[in-house]
């Protein structure tokens, strides 16, 4: 099991930041991604593995003014 923005998921072995993403279906331009604490930079969503028991944090990022 994984959390994503504090919700219970099922965990899939070999699944990327990419696949939580498109199976949570956030699809806002901007936004950061953290995995247990680290920043996980936007050009390694599709490489970058989810573990067993990761949590993750989907933050949408605003401008405004």
């Amino acid at each position: 099991m994984i959390k994503v923005n504090k919700e219970a998921m099922e965990y899939k072995e070999g699944i990327t930041v990419q696949d939580v993403l498109n199976e949570k279906k956030y699809t806002f331009r901007l936004i950061t991604v953290v995995v247990n604490g680290k920043i996980v930079p936007r050009d390694e969503y599709s490489s970058y593995k989810i573990n067993d028991g990761d949590n993750i944090d989907v933050i949408h990022i605003m401008s405004g003014g």
